[in-house]
């Protein structure tokens, strides 16, 4: 029987004119428009693995230190004021296609007030917060005496009326409301990272950029008299919680401040006195 040659020759001449030519794998997807990243931006000492690991670089790109750290100059709370269109693109261009979205409080149609307004911070920081971490003292066996914490729902009133007073809806049947029940002091404390600013604007949770705030006191039990606005103010907020079961015995709270503690701004942090904290307002 007689061999094919002709189609091996075909074979052979198709391999001798791509020999020039070297296969690469490859991936493709579906981009829209919004999420396209313009390559020609990025320099070798603006790549993404760079950024991810020299927090700095991240800091630079996203705020140049003449447009953050120099005297005299807006900061980047107040840069994010008024929300535009153009908001949204800020920094997103060196970060992948990672979409940025406008900044939106709870209860607020603009952003957060300027660092330099602290107790107008610390006061917009509690209002806008929905939940926190409370630290006490714990009374169970295996860690007595040592600090706990858990979260809570929390409010400081319903979203139009803000007090600064922070109220809990807590059950006994909950290890912290014992250990208030034998040392009646903790902390509060919160992050603006709970919100949409510190990610819009490209702030790790850590960053001092990205407030963090801290309430002192002692929790009471709420008193008669402030019951229904207590009810109001947690429920307003979270109506959820109406419907919990009665079993458990809910009763409500509040936080009697000894100290404000504010990080909202490179350089250290702010104790605010309690007149300054209670006088300013959120809005």
């Amino acid at each position: 029987m007689r061999v094919p040659y002709f189609p091996l020759v075909v074979l052979a001449s198709v391999l001798c004119l791509s020999r020039s030519y070297t296969l690469r794998s490859s991936v493709s997807w579906v981009v829209s428009s919004n999420d396209v990243v313009e390559e020609a931006d990025l320099s070798e000492e603006e790549v993404a693995p760079a950024l991810l690991v020299d927090g700095a670089g991240l800091w630079k790109q996203a705020y140049p230190a003449s447009n953050v750290l120099a005297d005299g100059l807006e900061s980047p709370r107040e840069l994010a004021e008024p929300e535009t269109d153009n908001v949204a693109q800020l920094s997103s261009s060196r970060l992948f296609s990672y979409r940025l979205e406008k900044v939106q409080q709870a209860g607020s149609s603009s952003g957060p007030p300027p660092h330099q307004e602290t107790a107008r911070t610390a006061r917009y920081i509690a209002h806008n917060s929905d939940w926190g971490h409370l630290a006490t003292i714990s009374t169970q066996d295996k860690i007595k005496g040592l600090p706990f914490g858990n979260i809570f729902s929390v409010s400081d009133g319903p979203g139009d009326n803000s007090t600064g007073v922070v109220y809990f809806y807590v059950t006994p049947m909950d290890n912290t409301v014992s250990d208030l029940r034998s040392n009646p002091f903790a902390s509060l404390t919160f992050s603006e990272a709970e919100g949409e600013f510190c990610r819009q604007m490209v702030y790790d949770p850590e960053d001092p950029r990205c407030a963090r705030l801290t309430l002192t006191g002692k929790m009471v039990d709420v008193a008669p008299e402030e019951l229904v606005f207590a009810k109001e103010a947690m429920f307003s907020r979270h109506p959820v919680m109406a419907k919990w079961p009665v079993g458990h015995n809910w009763f409500f709270m509040k936080l009697e401040l000894i100290q404000v503690w504010l990080q909202d701004w490179v350089g250290g942090i702010s104790l605010i006195p309690l007149e300054d904290y209670f006088k300013a307002t959120p809005f």
